[in-house]
């Protein structure tokens, strides 16, 4: 009996090679695609709660399906031998055929807020770069290096110590111009050491790494000016949609978890050529590389054990700012950069919560206010200039169109707009044909089904009261082979030839990740002791955020029941902050003083916060009222 098995995964398109893997008995289809570079998209991390992950069995045995086989892709894709590769484990030799990765171009990203006046700061990056002159030593009756008359000329302030890899480039760059060379330092330490005069040439870059996308800016460190700007999606993703399946993927597994670190490392690398490239600079005049992200990504970054993340008391293993040269991470092809973050304050809220801090300057503010970052992680800042808490929300990757049936990320072919009125209207990103539904669509869709009667304020699809709505509306709401639906778009108007249909699942996934989020606000009203009457603003930060309506969010209880202009966009704060502190070590200072200020509120930790999660469960009122079915009442015996 043969100790391994074989797996071909056949490509979906014409032409191209397939790919093998050996694997032992017992490990899972999933497991066979990393193996051998085959990225399977797992959104739920590999735990059978969604159906990104699958696959057709073209030959080969493989056991039963298993509950969630039949859960996620129904009886009928089940007999044509479709599996959740996540869930089959291999007992003989196999070919199978993922299914094409929905396109998702054009997927959009959101670059930094702009800074506004009232923000400006005080461009000091921490690198500074002098142009000395320094002559080699010429008697061997004088007792010096080269390394010690560049110290001399450099004067006090500067310390002694160079990295090693500077001492490798001295002997040439101080013979080069005749002692004439430049001197780059960061905090007074010395980086980068090079022939002649390029003190013009300084340069950075600040990167916020969210769950699902990485956006990043490329700053002239002298005036301040943005180059350029490069984003796309985490390259993570395939591992889990959310950073709790992340971590659930790394867990007390290191070879996991710098498969996810090569991830990261190897996109903001390539973000970092690629920013270069379009601003014609050289990337050896990269000198300092800021990023923000939450905790998970924060630790996934620098290598560091994600275990005990996941595991309550879910603390980080450091909590203070970092900065480390770029080849120490390593960031290949960066020789030059310290890669710097922000203070993480505590749990999950992490830098990039602190770069939204300090992009809205909410710690200066009179009143109380509040941040919203809205994502598969969500956080929530509230406070003033006296008292500021903050609270993490995991809504997990609903809101990026994950779980859900015909989910999408904010990309070409996504609906992200509804209206219903006769019957329904779509906007859909790019103008095309629609292929599924991303999250503004998602929340727009609820609240105008609630408001036209479609569903009640418990997210219940009123089926049998369908006669009772406009007769291209009830025609909509089907009992479809997994249950009641409601189509957005027919098969014959859609773009992958199938409807687009919203699940009463689907509903049941928004109402479980809006209600985090509507929850960790209202929690902090109600530890801050802040009625909605004297909330003077919420802010939604983070790209998501910017992209729903708010009247939509507050109608479907993903936002507390504000009035809609107290409620503002503010746009990717997480990067601005990260800009800023890019620009700023005055900036990077001031967050961390700020974390040890923030109050951090956890959530389960309260008595009250599961009866506040129930009712953040429902859903606004409808506008207008739909007509109870008829009751059945039996007349005689």
């Amino acid at each position: 009996m043969s100790t391994h098995v074989d797996v071909e995964f056949k490509s979906p398109e014409a032409g191209e090679p397939s790919r093998r893997a050996s694997c032992l008995p017992g490990a899972t289809i999933l497991d066979a695609a990393h193996a051998c570079g085959v990225e399977i998209v797992a959104t739920c991390g590999g735990r059978g709660r969604c159906r990104s992950c699958r696959v057709q069995v073209l030959e080969g045995q493989v056991p039963p399906p298993t509950v969630q086989d039949n859960i996620q892709l129904g009886p009928e894709a089940v007999r044509e031998r479709f599996r959740l590769a996540c869930q089959t484990k291999l007992i003989d030799d196999v070919k199978v055929v993922a299914l094409p990765p929905r396109v998702e171009a054009g997927h959009q990203i959101m670059a930094a807020a702009k800074m506004s006046d009232d923000a400006a700061l005080e461009i000091a990056s921490g690198v500074v770069k002098r142009l000395v002159t320094a002559k080699a030593p010429t008697s061997e009756h004088h007792q010096s290096s080269d390394h010690e008359e560049v110290w001399l000329a450099l004067g006090e302030g500067v310390a002694r110590e160079m990295p090693l890899d500077v001492l490798r480039k001295l002997p040439m760059a101080l013979r080069k111009e005749s002692g004439k060379i430049t001197v780059t330092t960061f905090n007074n330490r010395v980086i980068d050491i090079e022939p002649g005069d390029t003190t013009a040439q300084a340069y950075g870059m600040a990167f916020d790494i969210g769950t699902t996308s990485i956006v990043g800016s490329l700053m002239d460190l002298a005036t301040g000016e943005e180059l350029a700007t490069v984003g796309g999606v985490n390259p993570q993703a395939p591992y889990g949609g959310d950073l709790m399946s992340r971590i659930a993927f790394a867990q007390f597994n290191d070879k996991k978890l710098q498969t996810l670190r090569a991830k990261v490392l190897n996109a903001i690398t390539d973000f970092v050529k690629e920013a270069c490239e379009r601003a014609n600079v050289s990337i050896d005049h990269v000198y300092k590389i800021v990023v923000v992200g939450n905790t998970c990504m924060h630790h996934i970054l620098f290598g560091i054990d994600v275990s005990y993340v996941g595991l309550a008391p879910y603390a980080p293993v450091v909590r203070d700012p970092l900065a480390y040269p770029a080849r120490e991470l390593p960031l290949k092809g960066i020789p030059n950069a310290m890669v710097c973050t922000l203070p993480i304050v505590a749990g999950f809220v992490g830098a990039d919560t602190m770069a939204c801090v300090l992009a809205t300057r909410i710690y200066e503010s009179e009143v109380v206010r509040a941040l919203v970052d809205i994502g598969t992680n969500g956080e929530v800042v509230m406070g003033s200039k006296d008292r500021l808490m903050a609270c993490s929300a995991p809504a997990g990757p609903a809101f990026e169109g994950a779980q859900i049936r015909h989910g999408m990320r904010g990309a070409a072919g996504a609906i992200e707009r509804v209206e219903i009125d006769e019957d329904v209207s779509c906007n859909v990103i790019g103008g095309s044909q629609p292929i599924g539904i991303c999250g503004s669509g998602l929340i727009d869709a609820c609240a105008k089904m609630i408001d036209a009667g479609v569903m009640d304020r418990t997210g219940r699809l009123r089926l049998r009261q369908r006669d009772n709505l406009p007769a291209a509306v009830g025609k909509r709401i089907v009992d479809g082979p997994n249950g009641v639906e409601f189509v957005l778009a027919w098969a014959e108007s859609s773009g992958k030839g199938e409807a687009v249909t919203l699940t009463q699942a689907d509903v049941r996934q928004l109402q479980l990740a809006k209600s985090a989020i509507y929850s960790g606000v209202v929690m902090l009203q109600e530890v801050m002791e802040l009625p909605n009457d004297d909330f003077v603003e919420l802010m939604l930060c983070g790209g998501f955020g910017n992209y729903i309506d708010i009247a939509s969010s507050v109608k479907i209880r993903l936002l507390p029941e504000l009035p809609v202009e107290r409620i503002t966009y503010v746009g990717n704060a997480a990067a601005l902050g990260a800009q800023m502190a890019l620009l700023s070590e005055a900036e990077r200072d001031r967050a961390w003083e700020l974390a040890g200020r923030i109050e951090h509120v956890a959530l389960a930790a309260r008595p009250e916060f599961q009866d506040i999660f129930v009712d953040g469960m429902q859903f606004g009122e409808p506008a207008r009222a739909v007509p109870a079915a008829p009751k059945i009442v039996a007349v005689g015996g």
